[in-house]
């Protein structure tokens, strides 16, 4: 094939696959012109997924109407003049492609006018063709829709994510914004339904109340403006401010931080590294914080033009702003984390006598053949568990009696118990071996276990509620939309009880006499994070751990021996299913053997 010039509608598409991966990126070009135009207030909308329509309203300076053509051709700006402006960009678009780029692969729209002007100009581009141009009466500011996305692109629209997926990217972009620029009030309306507002108060606590919700927010730590140059004058004017969480609010990943740098949002390992090593030995192993950070720093030492959606930015000092993130986030910290409170039900052992001690001993039962026993009674609870409901909790399951085999394959050899330790810990006797084995994890397994067996049955044992009432936050309601399926399956029916609440009516019945409010917080957050195929062992997993004896819980004989006899029987009986800590520690003979010097 010789070499020839491609048709300048194929390179119109070319580029447009550069710029225009799905939806949201739509939203984030045109939310971030209307910034750009100095709007006050952005109201998107969406429909389908912003497959059949995205439309985006704002009330900046509007574009005059001679110049509207020229805004949909490519490399049409007016943040650029020369080449040496590359190096000092100030703005969040600059390189004159969005717009063009849009057009070019769906029914483009704009009506806009200019705040110099009377009239305004409505113009709308088929496929990068303009169709159609008219005068309009219209406020100051742009109305742009784009309709049909990658209609005439349809193998860039056989990769796109189901709706609820590109509904979350979608609403992602607009709390990113919102967050960046909190004197700009923001509305997202997806399918008819508002699912966003920021007031543009100007209070970047305003739109994290939002985003966040009011119970993760009342966790989370303020970071005040502070310069490295105070200790390093060598170093660039960079600043960091915003907010971070208390230890206490934390996540399985690095996802909850968000940064900005110059209100444009990145995508930065290192510095989301620099804020997760900030906490040190506070935060649990694996967890991350959850945060959302504004660095400021001049434009001349940020190169923005290093990626086609502008997400990724190079620093000259990298390190720099490393060290300034992470000063920053540690100085907050550790200055205030003492005078976070804990969250209500949060397992923490206050300082104190041993758990075991001054603590009423259980005695087995007289015979030790009875043909059931009660695999979650609540007697001998430790003190820091006497506050539990007038009525008591049902048991989870009942486990069967000593002695009876479950049809089962066995991954334990037969144990037995020798005892407890520190109401924590179940010590138990293998074929000449020593097994320590950790009763909340282990009976976590068990519960994860049996929840997920009633579920691939289509079995599940549910509790009706008199009516539990949950706040969720953006993220939640979007993981409770996506989740639907597998939350339904595994007993829990939840339906919006207006705004942004949910009416939780059933769980699974191992739920009953817990705190059903905090369990669904746990389960929803980890949902949002979870996959589509992962969802049903997620859920299975959060309640099975809410569910599961706690530690601290002096167990008596018979029910010690019921737990370690069901875990034995477990598909993984080594593993808790949540976090992968272990459920026991093998201790062999030759290993207590040389503990004693014996060989």
């Amino acid at each position: 094939m010789p070499i020839h010039i491609l048709p300048e509608h194929v390179v119109a598409k070319i580029a447009a696959g550069e710029v225009v991966e799905r939806p949201a990126s739509v939203a984030k070009e045109l939310v971030e012109n209307a910034l750009d135009a100095g709007a006050r207030t952005i109201t998107v909308e969406a429909d389908g997924g912003g497959r059949r329509l995205i439309r985006i309203s704002d009330d900046g300076s509007g574009i005059p109407a001679g110049e509207v053509e020229l805004a949909v051709t490519r490399h049409a700006t007016s943040k650029l003049q020369a080449v040496e402006d590359l190096m000092n960009i100030a703005t969040l678009g600059f390189r004159g492609e969005a717009l063009a780029s849009i057009a070019a692969v769906s029914r483009f729209t704009i009506t806009t006018r200019s705040r110099d002007e009377s009239a305004g100009v409505t113009l709308r581009v088929e496929g990068g063709t303009i169709a159609n141009r008219s005068m309009a009466g219209a406020p100051a500011g742009t109305v742009i829709t784009v309709e049909n996305l990658f209609y005439n692109v349809p193998a860039r629209l056989k990769f796109l994510k189901a709706e609820a997926t590109e509904r979350r990217h979608i609403a992602e972009i607009v709390a990113w914004y919102a967050m960046a620029y909190p004197a700009v009030r923001f509305i997202l309306r997806q399918d008819g339904r508002e699912q966003f507002r920021s007031n543009g108060s100007g209070e970047l606590g305003d739109v994290l109340v939002e985003a966040l919700g009011l119970d993760d927010f009342r966790q989370m730590l303020k970071v005040e403006p502070a310069d490295l140059r105070q200790r390093r004058p060598d170093l660039p004017p960079i600043q960091v401010w915003g907010f971070t969480s208390g230890p206490a609010l934390n996540r399985a990943n690095r996802n909850h931080i968000t940064l900005f740098v110059n209100g444009r949002h990145i995508k930065d390992t290192g510095l989301a590294h620099a804020v997760v090593s900030a906490y040190g030995s506070l935060l649990p192993g694996g967890r991350c914080p959850v945060a959302v950070l504004m660095i400021s720093a001049p434009p001349a030492e940020i190169d923005v033009n290093v990626h086609p959606a502008k997400t990724e930015v190079r620093f000259s000092q990298p390190d720099a702003v490393f060290a300034a993130v992470q000063r920053a986030v540690r100085t907050t910290v550790t200055g205030q984390e003492p005078a976070v409170s804990i969250a209500p039900g949060a397992n923490f052992l206050a300082p104190g006598p041993a758990p075991w001690q001054d603590r009423p001993v259980s005695r087995p039962p007289r015979s030790a053949d009875a043909p059931q026993i009660d695999f979650g009674f609540d007697a001998d609870l430790p003190p820091a568990a006497t506050a539990a409901p007038s009525q008591p909790p049902k048991p989870p399951f009942t486990m069967p009696a000593p002695g009876l085999t479950p049809a089962r394959r066995r991954s334990l050899p037969m144990l037995r118990v020798v005892g407890q330790v520190g109401a924590t810990y179940i010590v138990a006797e293998g074929p000449s071996d020593l097994y320590l084995i950790d009763q909340h994890t282990a009976h976590t397994r068990i519960l994860f276990e049996k929840l997920l067996a009633q579920h691939t049955a289509g079995k599940v044992k549910t509790e009706a509620l008199d009516g539990v009432t949950i706040e969720l936050d953006r993220r939640g309601r979007e993981a409770v939309e996506r989740h639907a399926e597998a939350l339904a399956s595994l007993g829990f029916a939840l339906e919006p009880f207006g705004g942004s609440a949910y009416l939780v009516r059933t769980v699974p019945d191992l739920l009953a006499g817990q705190d059903i409010a905090e369990v669904m917080r746990l389960i929803i957050v980890d949902l949002q994070s979870a996959a589509g195929e992962d969802a049903a062992r997620t859920i299975a997993a959060r309640a099975g751990e809410a569910a599961a004896y706690k530690h601290g819980r002096t167990l008596d004989h018979p029910a010690m021996q019921a737990l370690v006899r069901e875990l034995e029987y477990c598909a993984d009986a080594k593993t808790a299913p949540r976090d992968g800590s272990p459920t026991l520690v093998h201790i062999t003979a030759e290993d207590l053997a040389k503990q004693f010097g014996r060989k």
